[in-house]
C-alpha cells in the first residue's frame, strides 16, 4: 500500500504521525512509505533519518496526498490541504468533527473514508490511539498550571507544593479518566493538595487505591463542582466524551467567583471544553484572561513535548497502519470492530452515529458503505 505522512499545518502542532521506526516497518513489509519534507523537524527528526528508515521525501504536499491509499497525520487537514482530499483515500487523524463542521462537509464532498483516531477502540472499550496523548497531556498540565502560577506570568503568587508553616496549593481536577489520574499524580509529586471528581465512582476508588499523598476524591455533582471550584488555586478540566461535544460543568458565574490570578488549564477544549470560558488557544498564544483568571486551553496540549509525543503516537498508531496497509481497511475492520468504530464518514455519508447525532446529520450504517462481510464481497 502507499502511504502518506503530510507535514502538519494546524497552528503549533509540532507533532508528526509517523516516527522513522514505524516507516522503516512499514517499508520492510514491502509498503511505500511517502513523506512530506519537514514533516519531523520539529521532533527533532531529519528527512534524512526517513530515509535511511526505506521512506521517500517529496517537497510536494499534493504529491503526498495525491500518491497515498492511506494517509496519516495527527491535525485534521487544514483549509489549504482539503483540496488534495479524494475518493477512496483512506485518512487517519484525529478529528474531532463534533466541533467542526466545516472539515466534517469536506470530508463528505471529498468521499473519502476519513478514520478519528480519538474514537478507535480496543477490545476492553478502550482509546488506544488516543490514550498516550492523554497521559502526556495529563502530566504536563499540573506543571502548566505552576508556571502561570507565578506572579511574574500573570498568577496569583501561588508554589503548589506551599512551604514549611505555608499551606500548599489547591488543585481541582475535573475527570478520573486517563487525563484526570496522570494530573492527579504529578500534582500530589508536586505537593499540591488535590481534589478530583467525577461522576464514576469506580474511577474514584481505583485511584483511591493508588494511595497518592494529598489526593482526596468526591463525586461530581454541580453544587459539588461549584464550591470546589471556588476554592481552587488551578482548575484542570479532564472531562472527554468519546465524539461528542464536551458538556460545560463550570459556568461563567462560577469562574467569576473564583480568585483573581487563579489558572484554569481546559485539556478538552478541542471537544468544546467544561468550563463555559473556555475558547481554543494555540501553543503561539496559550493563555488570555477573563472574569480575572487565566485561562489556558490549548488544543493540542501533547504538541508541546513533540519528541516525546511523536513516539508515542507512532507506537500506537502503528499496529492499525500495519493492519489497514496489510489487509485493506474492509478486513482490518472485519478482524477488529473497534478500528471499525473510529470510522465516522466514509463515501461522502456520515457513519458514526454519535457523530450524526451530534451534528443533526443523517446516519448511515458502515456496513452499507464499505464491504466488510465476505457475503458482501
Amino acid at each position: 500500500m502507499r502511504i502518506g505522512v503530510p507535514k502538519e499545518r494546524a497552528p503549533g502542532e509540532s507533532r508528526v504521525a509517523l516516527a522513522p521506526h514505524a516507516a522503516h516497518e512499514l517499508a520492510r513489509a514491502g509498503h511505500r512509505v511517502l513523506v512530506e519534507a519537514g514533516a519531523g523537524e520539529a521532533s527533532s527528526i531529519p528527512d534524512e533519518r526517513y530515509e535511511e528508515a526505506g521512506a521517500r521525501i517529496s517537497d510536494d504536499p499534493a504529491r503526498v496526498y495525491g500518491e497515498s491509499e492511506l494517509v496519516v497525520k495527527v491535525q485534521g487537514p487544514v483549509e489549504e490541504e482539503r483540496e488534495h482530499l479524494r475518493e477512496g483515500t483512506v485518512l487517519f487523524s484525529f478529528l474531532s468533527l463534533s466541533v467542526d463542521e466545516n472539515l466534517m462537509q469536506a470530508l463528505i464532498r471529498s468521499r473519502c473514508i476519513a478514520v478519528a483516531l480519538e474514537t478507535i477502540r480496543d477490545r476492553r472499550g478502550g482509546l488506544p490511539v488516543l490514550t498516550p496523548m492523554s497521559e502526556i497531556a495529563g502530566r504536563l498540565t499540573p506543571q502548566i498550571g505552576a508556571h502561570y502560577l507565578q506572579h511574574q506570568s500573570g498568577g496569583r503568587g501561588i508554589l503548589l507544593g506551599g512551604s514549611a508553616g505555608v499551606r500548599p496549593g489547591r488543585v481541582v481536577i475535573l475527570g478520573c479518566g486517563i487525563v484526570g489520574s496522570a494530573a492527579a499524580r504529578v500534582a500530589s509529586g508536586l505537593g499540591a493538595r488535590v481534589l478530583v471528581m467525577d461522576r464514576a465512582l469506580n474511577r474514584l476508588r481505583r485511584l483511591e487505591e493508588t494511595g497518592l499523598r494529598g489526593v482526596s476524591t468526591l463525586s461530581a455533582t454541580s453544587m459539588a463542582i461549584r464550591n470546589a471550584v471556588l476554592g481552587a488555586d488551578l482548575l484542570i478540566g479532564a472531562v472527554h466524551v468519546v465524539g461528542s461535544r464536551t458538556p460545560h460543568l463550570v459556568d461563567r458565574a462560577t469562574v467569576e467567583g473564583m480568585k483573581p490570578g487563579s489558572v484554569i488549564v481546559d485539556v478538552d477544549v478541542d471537544q468544546g471544553g467544561c468550563v463555559e470560558t473556555s475558547r481554543p488557544t494555540t501553543l503561539a498564544h496559550p493563555t488570555y484572561e477573563e472574569e480575572g483568571v487565566i485561562h489556558y486551553c490549548v488544543k493540542n496540549v501533547p504538541a508541546a513535548v513533540p519528541v516525546t509525543s511523536t513516539r508515542a503516537l507512532s507506537n500506537a498508531l502503528l499496529p492499525y497502519v500495519r493492519e489497514v496497509a496489510g489487509r485493506g481497511l474492509a478486513d482490518a475492520i472485519n478482524a477488529d470492530a473497534g478500528l471499525g468504530r473510529g470510522v465516522v464518514v466514509a463515501d461522502g455519508r456520515v457513519v458514526d452515529p454519535i457523530l450524526a447525532r451530534a451534528t443533526g446529520s443523517e446516519h448511515n450504517l458502515l456496513s452499507s458503505v464499505l464491504p466488510l462481510h465476505s457475503e458482501a464481497r
